[in-house]
């Protein structure tokens, strides 16, 4: 099947095909389909005969016609449970412009709540050359579909054990580690854990580095708080925690975006001194972070090479129906600013920043 109804010669009453952009061009027709084509080798002086003969003519090409004859959509789908946090604004638009430059689009999808499977079944409706999954949870029967239909899908800041999909993650776990060392450093001796969702691996990577780290230094948390990265259940939490009779002077918080709400709470509503009487220090190293009113310290995440490693994963299993599971770990970083005291050891982590 050709493109025989790209564009409308409105002089002529038909449509413009890339036959005639070819005959005016001086070429065949599959060098104006490669022209067309991104990421496709075309000589510059082809290319150029080509757009000049296409501006002439009025000459569009048609998508759709394009999809039909070559079985391919380059249609990407992305699904979220949520857009609240700002990192996942961030890194769409890192992925979106990542796939638009091999060609491919993006079709957003948001999940109502934690009911992935639902915007899933929808999104598996359309003719998608992939699906990428942030800040929601893949379950085994969606990915048990997702391989039935040869649909390479990959867990973006998730992991998914048993579901045969691909995954890229920040080391959470040495993440963990990372922000407890710091607090531990600075002198807090009573920390505590403010948690994302349960149900997250993330959160559980996350948590498990911190009590690995308390532990190593025979300390346990003092307190833990169900956050949910939901900004009003992180200052609920960090509310009970602040006033329990043990009070923590270090808090780790599971993401930025509830480390925001804990910081208004503890500043504005407590009145409590940060970092000289509770020290803060969360993950994610979103725009907000660096911000006068807050300057978090975090653990940060690279977005871009988060973000190469799932669409490079995503190409290589397109192109391969064999679809062999791959899981990317990405090195995190302590980025230190005003929410921790000053170190108190003279020992400095490779891993952090200022």
């Amino acid at each position: 099947m050709n493109d025989a109804r790209d564009s409308k010669d409105t002089r002529e009453g038909r449509a413009i095909t890339s036959i005639d952009v070819a005959k005016v061009a001086g070429v065949s027709q599959s060098a104006v389909s490669r022209t067309f084509t991104p990421g496709t080798a075309v000589s510059e002086a082809t290319r150029t005969k080509v757009l000049d003969a296409a501006k002439k003519l009025g000459y569009r090409p048609n998508a759709i016609a394009r999809t039909l004859s070559t079985s391919r959509s380059r249609i990407i789908g992305v699904v979220l449970s949520t857009l609240d946090n700002q990192f996942y604004p961030t890194a769409i638009e890192a992925i979106s412009r990542s796939l638009q430059e091999h060609g491919l689009h993006v079709m957003l999808f948001l999940a109502e709540g934690r009911d992935v499977d639902s915007a899933l079944s929808q999104l598996l409706t359309y003719q998608l050359d992939g699906v990428i999954i942030a800040s929601a949870t893949l379950s085994s029967r969606i990915a048990r579909e997702c391989n039935a239909l040869a649909i390479p899908v990959v867990m973006f800041n998730r992991s998914a054990a048993g579901t045969q999909s691909s995954s890229v993650t920040s080391n959470n776990f040495e993440g963990g580690k990372l922000a407890a060392m710091h607090l531990i450093e600075t002198g807090c001796q009573h920390i505590a854990y403010i948690a994302g969702r349960a149900d997250s691996s993330t959160n559980r990577d996350r948590e498990a580095g911190v009590q690995l780290a308390l532990a190593e230094h025979g300390m346990r948390m003092v307190g833990r708080g169900e956050g949910g990265y939901e900004q009003s259940a992180a200052a609920l939490a960090a509310r009970r925690l602040m006033a329990q009779p043990h009070k923590p002077d270090g808090l780790v918080v599971a993401s930025d975006f509830m480390a925001f709400a804990v910081l208004d709470v503890l500043r504005h509503e407590l009145h409590v001194d940060v970092p000289n009487d509770v020290s803060v220090v969360s993950f994610d190293d979103v725009p907000a972070a660096s911000w006068a009113a807050y300057q978090l310290t975090t653990v940060a995440q690279s977005v871009p090479a988060l973000v190469n490693s799932a669409v490079s994963i995503l190409l290589e299993q397109m192109n391969d129906k064999a679809m062999v599971a791959r899981d990317v770990i990405v090195s995190s970083r302590l980025v230190v600013r005003g929410t921790t005291r000053a170190m108190r050891t003279s020992r400095r982590n490779a891993g952090v920043s200022t």
